[in-house]
């Protein structure tokens, strides 16, 4: 189908690459509880363009030139933790009426969903050697199967999205009434960030 090999296992390996704990489903709880319906949905798109740029810069040539040069990709793993790690740092520091580590404004909760996909070393080797495996040489298409394999992927992130977004806010509509219960999950999330970071950084 447009050149991709089995696209059956290639959905239902997008769907367990989302299913995944990591940092962009914290992103997106996060974003949620923070910005309610707005805020996860702008996140959701976040996700959904971070994985476009990598996916289309995996067919420009960025993975062999990562594999050429191992000290590139060492050097994204890196930053990539460093991040993680600090936003979790600022979330277990942060106190009661402090400003929100994620800004309410859906636009934030937009670039910083964005940033940890693209900062995050599991989507960057999941583009780079994963994905290159349902190409089929035999059927390939150019752009059209390229084309195929990301609308694929954005319209499963986004469902995905969607789903965790709606139970998340159905589950923070009730939570709202403790506001200490939201101070200890954000300073939860804070210790899975700084976990993330840690995680990716020690990962080979």
């Amino acid at each position: 189908m447009f050149g991709i090999a089995d696209y059956g296992a290639f959905v239902a390996a997008i769907v367990v690459f989302l299913l995944i704990p990591g940092p962009g489903n914290l992103a997106l709880v996060t974003s949620t509880g923070k910005g309610g319906m707005r805020g996860g949905l702008a996140a959701t798109l976040g996700l959904i363009a971070g994985d476009q740029v990598l996916m289309w810069l995996a067919v420009a040539g960025v993975a062999a030139l990562l594999a050429a040069y191992p000290a590139a990709f060492s050097a994204v793993q890196w930053l990539g933790a460093a991040y993680l790690a600090w936003l979790g740092f600022k979330m277990l520091v942060a106190k009661p009426g402090d400003a929100p580590i994620l800004n309410i404004r859906p636009r934030q909760y937009f670039q910083q969903a964005m940033v940890i996909t693209l900062l995050n070393p599991k989507a960057i080797v999941f583009y780079m050697a994963f994905f290159p495996l349902f190409v089929d040489p035999a059927r390939h298409k150019g752009l059209v199967t390229f084309g195929a394999m990301a609308a694929t992927i954005a319209v499963l992130t986004f469902a995905y999205g969607l789903a965790v977004t709606l139970l998340t806010h159905f589950l923070a509509e009730r939570m709202r009434a403790n506001p200490a219960i939201g101070r200890a999950l954000e300073k939860i999330a804070g210790i899975f960030l700084i976990g993330f970071g840690i995680k990716l950084a020690i990962s080979k």
